[in-house]
């Protein structure tokens, strides 16, 4: 079964009432659970929750966190390989219609890219492109993958969906870790916003997680963009997303992504505006339903924020990111998908990680670690 069909039994209407309508007496009895199930998940999302009901979902978000993860915060450098897109997405800076400069890195500019980042620490890099496969598809994926290898210990993918051969195939290369977002859940709105190209196949891009864990991904990253449609119904279907990933592929690290909807190229002006107090209650809602996933901030969040919730459940961080192909090289701001708001440096993001007794984490996986000793 296909978590599609798992998705059919939560319908939007039901969970949106049942968030809005939990008040503080039904949040008070999931904080008070052990472990909470996803009808209590839905309560810990209500916008009724009061000042010390946050407080008090914060302090047992922090304390799960500590006993999980001890202090360590994993960092990672997104690294753009194209912009090129055929994909219609309406917020998308890279969206085909949009006029901004269009690039793909050759393999030289790759491994320019891949040495920059290496020198700055990094050992976890993301790889990024738009949907045009006639210029950055599988064939040139596995040729870059190949060369950044050389340079760091762990690489992921957050490309186009793939079929379960092609995973294999990314697998093969050295590929360790997916990240893809379903963007929203709401399949109405999502056609909405994905009038054509190939992004515009809701259900194809759903089952793409499910298909990268059959190919043997080590790691699946999943996550909403915050701010396309309504962020409580799409925050408690990446819980209920989470969970069935973490079931069926026990052997795989699940993680969520909490980006919310940056300016970009085109002018998209997002559906909701999310607070910080109401990421902060995403955050450590979901650190309570999964207590071993993994919690993604990108920069996409501004410094404070971001130095501000490294408590409560965040696990993994980007650093001294740029958003166009080929922009550590060079300095390029016309060719970005969306701006970022945290503009420090690796090494100042460890200096702060480290005055807040936290350790920063350049490395912890390698395929080397799964050869046998002759």
């Amino acid at each position: 079964m296909y978590f599609q069909e798992q998705l059919k039994r939560y319908p939007q209407t039901q969970i949106q009432s049942r968030i809005v309508s939990a008040g503080p007496a039904q949040i008070d009895l999931a904080l008070q659970r052990q472990r909470v199930n996803l009808e209590d998940f839905a309560d810990l999302l209500s916008p009724q929750i009061t000042d010390v009901q946050l407080e008090q979902l914060a302090n047992r978000a922090q304390r799960i966190t500590r006993q999980r993860f001890g202090r360590i915060i994993l960092l990672y450098a997104p690294l753009y390989l194209s912009n090129e897109c055929h994909n219609g997405c309406r917020y998308c800076g890279f969206n085909a219609e949009n006029q901004l400069h269009r690039k793909t890195l050759t393999l030289e500019e790759v491994e320019r890219e891949a040495k920059i980042l290496r020198q700055q620490g990094f050992r976890h890099m993301l790889l990024l492109t738009g949907e045009a496969p006639e210029v950055a598809g599988i064939d040139y994926l596995e040729e870059a993958v190949k060369i950044i290898k050389h340079y760091c210990g762990s690489v992921s993918i957050e490309v186009f969906p793939m079929d379960t051969h092609d995973y294999q195939r990314m697998v093969n290369a050295g590929v360790d870790g997916l990240a893809l977002y379903q963007e929203t859940y709401d399949r109405e709105l999502y056609q909405e916003l994905h009038p054509y190209g190939p992004k515009s196949d809701y259900a194809y891009r759903l089952q793409a997680p499910e298909r990268a864990g059959e190919a043997g991904l080590r790691k699946i990253g999943i996550g909403t963009l915050l701010g396309l449609g309504n962020s409580l119904t799409d925050v408690f279907y990446s819980g209920l997303h989470a969970l069935y990933l973490a079931r069926k592929f026990w052997r795989t690290q699940v993680s969520i992504s909490f980006p919310r909807l940056r300016p970009a190229e085109g002018g998209y002006q997002p559906n909701s505006v999310i607070s910080d107090r109401q990421l902060t209650q995403y955050i450590c809602a979901m650190r309570i339903l999964i207590p071993d996933a993994g919690l993604v901030l990108s920069t996409r969040e501004d410094s404070d924020l971001r130095d501000n919730l490294l408590p409560l459940g965040i696990t993994q961080m980007s650093a001294g990111s740029c958003t166009a192909p080929g922009g550590y090289g060079e300095e390029d701001h016309e060719s970005e998908q969306f701006e970022v708001s945290d503009h420090r440096s690796p090494a100042e993001i460890e200096t702060v990680l480290k005055t807040r007794g936290y350790e920063a984490v350049w490395k912890d996986w390698d395929s080397a670690f799964l050869n046998q000793a002759s």
